[in-house]
């Protein structure tokens, strides 16, 4: 081949469009805010002590009832550990979940081939759902504790998990308007 004829073809070869820096930079700041979410959220459920009461009684994700506590742990915190299973279910499952939906936001990015619209409505998608998830656990965690509520005050990881289900819901919905957007 000529040089000429090099230059033809990449002529009218067509050209990938590629992606607005506005478009770059928020799809950016999105993946980097439902990072922040899974980490704050991650931190609040591994700590998990989410109410502080008075005469050392922990409320917490993990341990309903401290044993050395004074007064003794009693027969009505016993059906609080019950409910406490589906919180710990539902808030660990929305980590899991929001990690996965983090990683295709990420994949997308990274890898820009004729499935990243997919994988970004996916992850947007799987934010969704790790808000759904963690919200039922966080509102569960309020019910089954309300009469403690009043006496006590929520602990600095309980907002960190407040504010992780504002940001699951904030990236996921936001991920998906801005996939509609650049449709």
């Amino acid at each position: 081949m000529t040089a000429i004829t090099v230059q033809v073809t990449k002529a009218t070869r067509p050209r990938l469009p590629s992606k607005m820096f506005f478009e770059t930079f928020l799809r950016v700041l999105i993946t980097l805010s439902a990072a922040m979410s899974v980490v704050l959220s991650s931190i609040s459920v591994c700590d998990g002590q989410w109410l502080s009461a008075p005469r050392d009684r922990l409320f917490g994700l993990w341990d309903v009832c401290r044993t050395g506590t004074e007064p003794p742990c009693d027969a009505e915190l016993a059906g609080l550990t019950r409910g406490m299973v589906v919180v710990r279910t539902s808030v660990s499952l929305a980590v899991v979940v929001a990690i996965f939906g983090l990683e295709l936001l990420m994949v997308s990015q990274l890898c820009d081939d004729g499935h990243s619209r997919r994988k970004w409505g996916l992850g947007s998608v799987l934010l969704l759902i790790a808000f759904f998830l963690s919200s039922t656990g966080t509102l569960i965690y309020v019910a089954l504790l309300r009469e403690y509520i009043l006496r006590s005050a929520f602990s600095l990881t309980f907002c960190c998990q407040f504010l992780g289900v504002f940001l699951f819901f904030l990236n996921g919905i936001s991920g998906l308007y801005f996939n509609h957007l650049t449709l």
